[in-house]
C-alpha cells in the first residue's frame, strides 16, 4: 500500500515537473489589457507591433485611441472620428522620429556584437528587422535584428565576387562580377540571361522594385528590369567610374564620382539633369536621399559630409566632419532631423541635417577587451559592449585603432544601427535611453 502511495507521489510530482512553463500567451485577454493600459503611449505602440494578437488586443480595446485623446485633452473614446485616427497616425509617427532622435542624440549606447562570416565582410543591409551581409567571403546571410539568428544563407561558390546586394520583403538582387543575381529570401536563386561580360565592371549597385541600377567603371548607370530580366536603359553619369549610387522611390537615380562630381538623372529620361560639385573637389565615396525633405546628403575622400536641396538643386552646407575618408552615412526613414555617417576612422557621427553639425561621436569601448557581458545566437556568441560618446575636443588619435576598425557600411534602423568593418564580426548599435 505504501508502495503504490508512494508510486502515485511519485507520478503527481513528475507530472507537475514536465508541466509546461506558463507563457504570456496563456494571459486571458482581460488581464493582457491591463498589463497594456499601464504603459505609456510609445511603449503601447512598440507593444502593437510584436505579434498580430498583441495588435489585436490593442487595437480592439483602443487602448492607443484612449491615450490619444487623454494627451489632447479628451476621455471620451466615442469622439473618435476619422479625422482623429488619421491624426494619431500622424502624432505616433512625430512621436516615434522624436524618440529616435533623442536617443542618437543624448541616449545612452551599448553595441552587440558576433562574428557572421568566416572572414571580413564589407556590406549590410536593413529592412523590416532583418539583416543582410556579405561581399568578402562567398556567402551572404540573412539575420534576424532582435535575436541575431541567422535565418538564410545564400551561398555563391560557384559564382564570381560579390560586388554588391540589396533586398526587400520578396527577394535579395546582387551584383556578382558582371552579372545580375536574384535570390528569393526562400533561398532559390536565378540569374539573368545574358551572357557574362556583356556590361563593363559593376562597382556599385541600388535596387528599388522593378529596377536594379548598376553603377559601372565607364562612367554609365545601367538599368535592369527585374521581370523582363533585360537592360531597359543605359544613362551616362559621369566622365569617370561610378563610385556610389542611390536610387529613389521617386525614380531619381543620384550618382558619385572619383572625380567629385555628383549627377542626378531621371528614369523617366535617357538624360543627365544636372551636376552638382562640391567645393573640395575630392572624391565621392557614399549618397543618401531623404525623399521627405528632398536633400541629397554626399561623404567624401576628404571627409566632408555636404548637402543638396534637389527642389533647387543648391548646396546648403558642406562640413569636414571627419579627417579621414567618408564610407558611408545613413538616416531613418521620414527622419529628417538626424543622418548617421561612419568612416575609416572607426567613429560613428550623428550629424544634424539641417546644418551639418555633428550632435555626437561614438566609439565603441575595447573592441578586441573582454565584453561587458555574453549571450549565444545560433551562430556563435553575442558580445555586448559599452559606448563612449567623445567630447568635441577629444582627440581620436589616442584611441587604439583596434577599438576602432572603419565602419566600412552601416544601416540605420529605429533607435539602432547595423555596421559592418571588414572584419568577421557584425555589430548592432543600440540607443537605448528613455525619455523623461
Amino acid at each position: 500500500m505504501d508502495s503504490a502511495a508512494g508510486g502515485g507521489e511519485r507520478w503527481r510530482s513528475e507530472k507537475r515537473m514536465h508541466k509546461p512553463p506558463s507563457t504570456i500567451q496563456s494571459l486571458d485577454h482581460g488581464i493582457m489589457c491591463l498589463i497594456f493600459a499601464s504603459l505609456d503611449l510609445f511603449d503601447l505602440v512598440r507593444c502593437s507591433s510584436v505579434c498580430k494578437s498583441w495588435n489585436l488586443i490593442i487595437n480592439r480595446s483602443k487602448l492607443l485611441y484612449s491615450l490619444y485623446k487623454k494627451q489632447e485633452g479628451s476621455d471620451d473614446p466615442s469622439s473618435l472620428s476619422t479625422h482623429s485616427e488619421r491624426s494619431l497616425n500622424i502624432y505616433l509617427e512625430e512621436l516615434a522620429m522624436h524618440h529616435h532622435r533623442f536617443s542618437l542624440h543624448e541616449g545612452s549606447v551599448f553595441v552587440e556584437q558576433w562574428k557572421g562570416h568566416a572572414i571580413g565582410v564589407d556590406k549590410c543591409r536593413m529592412r523590416m528587422g532583418l539583416v543582410l551581409t556579405g561581399v568578402g567571403d562567398k556567402v551572404m546571410r540573412l539575420w534576424s535584428s532582435e535575436s541575431y539568428k541567422c535565418l538564410e544563407e545564400y551561398s555563391l561558390s560557384d559564382m564570381s565576387p560579390l560586388v554588391d546586394f540589396d533586398f526587400d520583403e520578396s527577394k535579395i538582387v546582387g551584383l556578382v562580377g558582371t552579372r545580375i543575381c536574384i535570390w528569393r529570401l526562400s533561398g532559390n536563386r536565378s540569374l539573368f540571361p545574358s551572357r557574362e561580360g556583356t556590361f563593363p565592371k559593376g562597382i556599385c549597385m541600388r535596387y528599388v522594385d522593378p529596377e536594379a541600377v548598376v553603377g559601372c567603371e565607364d562612367g554609365t548607370a545601367r538599368v535592369f528590369d527585374m521581370y523582363s530580366k533585360k537592360c531597359s536603359q543605359i544613362i551616362r553619369m559621369q566622365s569617370g567610374p561610378v563610385t556610389c549610387l542611390y536610387l529613389g522611390e521617386d525614380h531619381r537615380i543620384m550618382s558619385g564620382s572619383s572625380l567629385g562630381s555628383i549627377s542626378v538623372s531621371d528614369l523617366s529620361s535617357d538624360l543627365q539633369v544636372v551636376t552638382l560639385k562640391s567645393a573640395d573637389r575630392a572624391g565621392i565615396k557614399t549618397l543618401c536621399y531623404n525623399p521627405s525633405s528632398h536633400l541629397l546628403f554626399a561623404g567624401s575622400t576628404y571627409g566632408c559630409a555636404s548637402c543638396w536641396d534637389l527642389r533647387t538643386m543648391r548646396m546648403l552646407w558642406e562640413n569636414r566632419v571627419s579627417p579621414n575618408v567618408i564610407y558611408t552615412m545613413q538616416n531613418l526613414q521620414h527622419d529628417t532631423s538626424t543622418l548617421v555617417v561612419g568612416g575609416i576612422d572607426g567613429v560613428l557621427r550623428i550629424l544634424d541635417q539641417n546644418t551639418g553639425d555633428v550632435l555626437s561621436r561614438c566609439v565603441m569601448q575595447g573592441g578586441h577587451g573582454v565584453p561587458t557581458s555574453s549571450s549565444k545566437s545560433s551562430y556563435g556568441a553575442v558580445e555586448t559592449k559599452r559606448v563612449e560618446r567623445l567630447l568635441e575636443d577629444a582627440s581620436i588619435d589616442s584611441i587604439p585603432w583596434t577599438d576602432r576598425p572603419p565602419i566600412k557600411c552601416l544601416a540605420v534602423g529605429m533607435k539602432k544601427v547595423i555596421t559592418t568593418h571588414n572584419g568577421k564580426y557584425i555589430r548592432l548599435w543600440k540607443f537605448n535611453k528613455s525619455m523623461e
